[in-house]
C-alpha cells in the first residue's frame, strides 16, 4: 500500500467491538482494519465523543512511538470545545500528570521520580510478598476451583497501590470498592460520580492528615520535600492518577498473564531460570498483553506530517499500544509469547515524557505474583474452557473471573 504524502489515508468506520479483546489477543476486527496501514481516519465512536467529524487511528509501531514521543506536536491536556485553547487545566485533571504538558509536566514529574526508585521498590519488596503470599492461602483455602481474579490479581493490584499511599487497613475494603465500582463503565454517569465524589472525599482527609504529620511513604515524602510548591488539589490528582493507572492495570496483567502462560506453557520454566529471564519473560507478557490498549489521546498543536499523511492542527490521533507491540515491524511473530526473543523496545508502558513512572514497580510486582504462584500451585490450570472466561467493561483491560484449579 502507498503511504507517500500524496496518498489520502482512507476513512473508515469504527468496527463496534473492534477495542474488545478475544481472549488474549487483539479483536479479530483488529485484522481487517490493519489492512488499512498504519495510521488511517476512523469515524464513529470515537469520533462522536471528541467532538470530530473522524479521528486518525494509530496501528503500526513506528507511528504510535513517533506520536507518542513527540510532546512538541501533539498534546495530551483536554480540550472541550473547537475554540479551548487548554491553557488551563480543567479541575477534575489538576495534578493527574497523563494530561499535562511541560514545563508544568516536568516539575511533577521530577517529584515522582524519586519515589520510585530502585531502593523505595527494593523496600517495598517484603510487603509485596507478604500480600502475594496471604492472597495465595486464601486462594488455597477457597478452592480448588477457585476464582484466581477475585482472590489473587484483583486484591494484589489494589494491595500494593494501597501499601504505596499508606491507606490504613481498615480503610483499604472501601477505598479499593469505590476505585473498582468508579471505572465500571457498565455502571451509570451517575452512579459512578457519586463513588469518585467519595473517593475524592477520602482523598482529602488523607492528605489533611499528611499536610499535619507527615510519614515515612509515597505522600508524607512528597509533602516533606515539596511543602507548599505542591498544593492539595495537585497531590489529589497524583494519587489518583497512580490509583486508577496502577490498581486495574497490575489486576489485568496478573490475570492475562495467567491466561497467556498457561496457553504457552513453555514459558513458565524461565520464571524460575534467574532473574534476567524472568524479567524478560514479564517484559514480554507486558508487550503481548498491553493491558491499556489506547493511552490519552494525543491532540495535534500544529499540522505534522506523520507516515507521509498530513495531520491538521486539531486533529486527534488514537494510538492503539496494543496492535503496535503487535506489529511484525516491531518483532517477528508477534503473536506468540517468547521470552527468548531479542531485545524489544515495546510501548507496553507508554513512550516519551508520559513513559509510566511506575514501571519499574510493577515489573517487580508482577514477577513475584507469577513466580509465587507457580512456586506454590504448580499444577495450576484452568477450571473452564479459555474461552469460557469473562472481561470487565472497564478503561483497562482485565478478566472478570479466572477460575482455576491445581
Amino acid at each position: 500500500m502507498d503511504h507517500g504524502s500524496n496518498a489520502v489515508a482512507p476513512l473508515v468506520r469504527e468496527p463496534a467491538n473492534f477495542q474488545h479483546r478475544t481472549n488474549c489477543d487483539p479483536h479479530a476486527d483488529n485484522v481487517g482494519l490493519r489492512a488499512h496501514g498504519p495510521l488511517f481516519r476512523i469515524v464513529g465512536e470515537a469520533s462522536a465523543q471528541l467532538g470530530r467529524d473522524y479521528v486518525w487511528q494509530a496501528f503500526g509501531y513506528d507511528v504510535v512511538r513517533k506520536v507518542l514521543g513527540d510532546h512538541e506536536n501533539f498534546t495530551t491536556r483536554p480540550r472541550f470545545t473547537h475554540g479551548d485553547s487548554g491553557a488551563h487545566v480543567e479541575t477534575q485533571f489538576v495534578g493527574q500528570i497523563s494530561t499535562y504538558d511541560p514545563p508544568e509536566h516536568t516539575r511533577l514529574r521530577r517529584m515522582l521520580t524519586p519515589e520510585f526508585t530502585v531502593r523505595r521498590i527494593r523496600a517495598m519488596e517484603p510487603a509485596i510478598q507478604r500480600l502475594i503470599e496471604d492472597r495465595l492461602e486464601m486462594m488455597e483455602a477457597a478452592g480448588p476451583p477457585a476464582d484466581l481474579q477475585g482472590l489473587f490479581a484483583d486484591p494484589v493490584g489494589a494491595g500494593v497501590l494501597c501499601e504505596l499511599l499508606d491507606i490504613p487497613r481498615d480503610d483499604r475494603g472501601e477505598f479499593v470498592r469505590r476505585i473498582r465500582r468508579n471505572v465500571d463503565l457498565g455502571r451509570g454517569l451517575k452512579a459512578r460520580a457519586a463513588d469518585s465524589a467519595a473517593f475524592n472525599r477520602y482523598l482529602s482527609g488523607l492528605i489533611a492528615r499528611q499536610r499535619a504529620e507527615p510519614d515515612e511513604g509515597f505522600l508524607g515524602g512528597l509533602v516533606r520535600e515539596h511543602g507548599d510548591n505542591v498544593t492539595d488539589d495537585e497531590l489529589k490528582g497524583l494519587c489518583t492518577a497512580l490509583v486508577l493507572g496502577g490498581v486495574e492495570t497490575v489486576a489485568g496483567m496478573i490475570g492475562f498473564g495467567v491466561l497467556a502462560l498457561l496457553g504457552q506453557p513453555d514459558q513458565i520454566p524461565l520464571l524460575f531460570e534467574g532473574p534476567e529471564k524472568a524479567d524478560r519473560l514479564v517484559n514480554e507478557l507486558v508487550r503481548y498483553l498491553s493491558p491499556v490498549q489506547g493511552p490519552n489521546p494525543r491532540l495535534a498543536l500544529k499540522d505534522v506530517v506523520i507516515d507521509g499523511q498530513l495531520i491538521k492542527a486539531g486533529d486527534y490521533v488514537l494510538c492503539s499500544v496494543l496492535m503496535a507491540n503487535r506489529d511484525p515491524a516491531l518483532t517477528p511473530n508477534p503473536d506468540v509469547v517468547d521470552a527468548n526473543r531479542g531485545s524489544v523496545s515495546d510501548v507496553g508502558f507508554g513512550h516519551g515524557i508520559h513513559y509510566c513512572v511506575g514501571a519499574a514497580l510493577a515489573r517487580a510486582m508482577l514477577r513475584r505474583a507469577y513466580q509465587t504462584l507457580w512456586e506454590r500451585f504448580p499444577g495450576l490450570r484452568l477450571a473452564v474452557p479459555v474461552e469460557e472466561v469473562k472481561y470487565r467493561n472497564a478503561f483497562v483491560d482485565c478478566p472478570d473471573r479466572v477460575p482455576v484449579t491445581w
